[in-house]
């Protein structure tokens, strides 16, 4: 973790002066002017489903999405978002920016009798132990410790429209700024759309606010629905309303939050130079950092 602080810290005295600045904006820019945003009705996953961008709201495809996360936010390559709705006036290197990433998880049928015996204050407290334990392990690996704050929005469960969302509030090591994960569960024949919110809790508001309207937007086609479900050939998920409320913390938000202040200058220093020559970089850089992490706890030792 020390390694990134600092690798970060390199990058943003890069771009230190008044006039690195006003390139960098200039490059942010024609990064965005870039992205070919859709309206309208789009289709998902191949006739799986279906979505109506929202008044509002801009659609980018899985492709660039793929590219947004990875290349421009610097979370792993997964390979599984079906795009993503980004409010229509920012753009993805904005400093509040805040998007609905979409993916299908082929679980299979979530039978839903558990939803209304679920205590979710007792949830959250075994959430919150789990999550205590499962930071111990990221501290012994040199990652630092999330904690679970508590619910951002209580969890809820339409029952006649087979949705659920739910949203906690997580804190990320010393981070000056909690993170906001807002997640969506769309119940389907074979598994569940989810639509899980990047932001900071500074956009609860208008993440709350916007999400009648992203459920809405957003449904399987005829073959695909929960009321499709065919008890001779498909198959039941082990997992319960319960259990979707306690899958585990997504790591592309966590990376989100620990970024958030230096990812503009980590975007274009990515985009703006080639893959073989920021991999070079990256390796020597990384050097540097642990020659520099050595020094300091020899000095912590000599004092």
């Amino acid at each position: 973790m020390k390694q990134l602080y600092i690798f970060l810290a390199l990058l943003v005295c890069a771009f230190s002066s008044n006039a690195q600045t006003d390139s960098l904006q200039l490059q942010i820019q024609e990064i965005e002017n870039s992205l070919s945003y859709q309206y309208g009705e789009i289709a998902l996953g191949d006739g799986l489903a279906k979505i109506t961008v929202p008044e509002g709201f801009k659609y980018l495809d899985a492709e660039q999405s793929e590219y947004v996360l990875t290349e421009l936010w610097g979370n792993p390559a997964s390979g599984t978002t079906m795009g993503m709705l980004v409010p229509r006036d920012k753009g993805v290197l904005d400093d509040d920016v805040w998007v609905f990433d979409i993916e299908f998880d082929e679980i299979g049928y979530v039978e839903d009798k558990d939803a209304g015996d679920i205590d979710y204050t007792e949830l959250l407290a075994s959430m919150q132990e789990d999550m205590l334990a499962a930071s111990k392990e990221r501290l012994a690996n040199g990652y630092e410790e999330i904690q679970l704050i508590g619910w951002a929005s209580d969890p809820y469960y339409d029952q006649e429209s087979k949705i659920l969302h739910w949203a906690k509030e997580l804190k990320f090591g010393e981070a000056e700024t909690n993170t906001l994960n807002y997640n969506i569960r769309i119940l389907g024949r074979r598994g569940v759309l989810m639509l899980n919110a990047i932001a900071n809790m500074g956009s609860l508001p208008a993440v709350k606010q916007n999400i009648p309207l992203i459920t809405n937007s957003i449904a399987f086609e005829q073959g695909h629905s929960y009321f499709d479900f065919n008890p001779d050939i498909d198959e039941v998920a082990s997992w319960t309303i319960g259990g979707l409320v306690a899958g585990k913390v997504l790591t592309k938000v966590g990376f989100f939050a620990l970024i958030l202040k230096f990812w503009k200058v980590i975007a274009v220093a990515v985009a703006g130079l080639g893959g073989a020559l920021w991999k070079r970089i990256r390796g020597r850089k990384e050097k540097e950092v642990a020659v520099a992490v050595a020094e300091e706890e020899q000095e912590k030792v000599v004092n």
